[in-house]
Parts: C-alpha cells; structure tokens; sequence
C-alpha cells in the first residue's frame, strides 16, 4: 500500500514542489526507512492511514538508535514530514501525525573552511602539465571565485557564462537561477582550459554544453569532484577535512570577515532564508579578539 502514495509523492516533489532529482531521492529514502520500520519492527503491522504520533516517537527512538548524527535524524524526519503533509494534501488520512513529533537539537556550528593560505597550498599543488591539472585548476578557481555548490559546478554550462561581464548563471537547488560575479582569476582559467584543453577532448552527445568534462568527454560526476580535491589536499599537507564544499564555506567566511554586505552574500550562494547565511556571521574568537586589539582606542593599551 505505501508503494503507491510513495509513487504519488515522487511526482508531488518533482511536478508541483519543482525540487532537484537528488532531494527528491533523499525524500524518498527517508520514506522507505519509516515504511521498512513500520513493517519489521511494529508488531501490530499499522497500514498507513492509522499511523499515529506514538508511532513516529517510537520511530525517532529507532533512528537514534542507530547512532545517526543530529542532522542526519533531523533529516530524515523532514522527508517523513513532507510525505505525511502530502497525504493529508491528497486527502488520504485527515490529520498529520507528525504536527507534534520533535526534532532531534541541532547544534550550529561554523562550517570547515580554508585560510587563504591553505587555498594557496591548494591551489599551488596542482599539476599544470597535464590536461586534467588545467581542468582541474579552472575548476577550483570557479568553485571559490563564485561559492558554487558542487552539483552547480559539474552542470555549469557555457551557454551560461557571461565572461565578458564577469558573471555566471548558475542553476542551484530546486532549478532556482540566479547570476553570481566571477573574478578574474577564475576568468583566466576558464578560457585557457577551453582554448587549449576542452577542445582535444572527443564530447559524447548530450554534454556538449557542459563545461567541465572528464578525459571521455562526458560530465564529471560528484565523487569525482570530491576525489580530486583529497588528492590535492593530501600533496597539499593540509590535514582538514577538505571536500567541495568547503572551498564554498571558504567563499562565503572570507566574504563576511572583509565586511560584505550578508544580504549580497545570501544572493550569491542562493540561500533561500537569511538565517542560513547567519553562521557565517559567528566567526572565530581569536578573529574578533585580533581585529579589537587593533582597532579598539582602549582595548589592550
């Protein structure tokens, strides 16, 4: 019974909510492990329109269980949140019975991010002999200079640069558009990789307007991404833990502690509410103690 409103709320999240193919995935899986919990834990096999309140608690408690980090739990009670809302939309059960189920605590904590010498060291161990090391090169240039998320990156599309006036159209969560500057740097790269690289490589139908490609001319994936900015981390001797989004927290720290304005830079990583480009406001003590020594008239004298 679960599979075909399953099914219905797939259509509901892609169709009238217009959400990416990978939240929709995410939805999905956190549904399937409510569905696969009812089935093989609760012992009375409750069908889906007698779910109750005291089911979920018991759910929560099973999560929690499996030693699932705060936001994982807080997730996948987000996704079971969406379908329930989508059943009483649909007029399967009359009331949500997750109106008062509580989320796990989450604590805010300031994303990893790079100094801006570590970004050197980054940027300085990779090979520029090779093809891939130019690719590569341009491509981390524009994650920085333009605070991209990953999935923006390897679907950035040519027709979409706009170099000439230093912007780029980006597609970001839920084919939400939006147009972020990119510096010069980033510039430079981009049309050294597509003059002396991108041209030599054979382009499999369907990519040709992709930017960034593998050596077999097709889309680079995720993993791939995240793969090669471990390698460089690891010539690099930074011991963080460096992945693609961090070159993304790094953008939008360094933003904030020049005193940009926070509304330009929620417009820029396509934050949909305030609040989530805030933690970047709650920068590193030792920043802040810095910057009152030394501009304070009576701080430290």
């Amino acid at each position: 019974m679960w599979d075909a409103y399953i099914k219905g709320f797939k259509a509901y999240l892609q169709l009238e909510r217009n959400m990416s193919d990978n939240t929709v995935e995410a939805y999905l899986h956190d549904v399937a492990i409510l569905a696969n919990y009812i089935a093989n834990e609760e012992t009375d096999d409750v069908p889906l329109q007698s779910v109750e309140l005291k089911h979920l608690q018991t759910f929560v408690g099973h999560i929690h269980e499996l030693e699932l980090s705060a936001g994982t739990q807080s997730r996948i009670l987000s996704g079971v949140r969406s379908f329930f809302g989508y059943l009483v939309l649909e007029d399967v059960i009359k009331k949500d019975p997750t109106e008062l189920l509580e989320s796990p605590k989450l604590k805010r904590t300031l994303p990893d991010m790079l100094s801006i010498a570590e970004l050197d060291q980054l940027f300085a161990a990779i090979d520029h002999s090779t093809p891939e090391g130019q690719r590569n090169r341009a491509m981390m240039e524009t994650m920085y200079s333009c605070g991209l998320r990953v999935s923006e990156l390897v679907n950035l599309a040519i027709s979409n640069l706009y170099l000439d006036v230093g912007f780029v159209r980006v597609v970001g969560k839920g084919n939400k558009e939006r147009l972020v500057p990119i510096g010069d740097e980033a510039v430079n790269y981009i049309k050294l990789y597509r003059e002396h690289i991108r041209v030599h490589v054979p382009i499999k139908k369907g990519n040709e307007d992709i930017l960034f490609l593998n050596r077999r001319g097709s889309k680079l994936s995720r993993v791939m991404v995240f793969m090669i900015l471990k390698d460089l981390a690891m010539k690099a001797g930074i011991q963080k833990n460096v992945h693609p989004h961090i070159l993304r927290h790094s953008f939008a720290t360094h933003l904030v502690e020049a005193g940009a304005d926070l509304r330009a830079v929620q417009e820029m990583l396509g934050h949909k509410s305030i609040t989530t480009t805030e933690i970047y406001t709650h920068l590193d003590r030792s920043y802040l103690r810095q910057t009152l020594e030394k501009y304070h008239p009576r701080f430290g004298r």
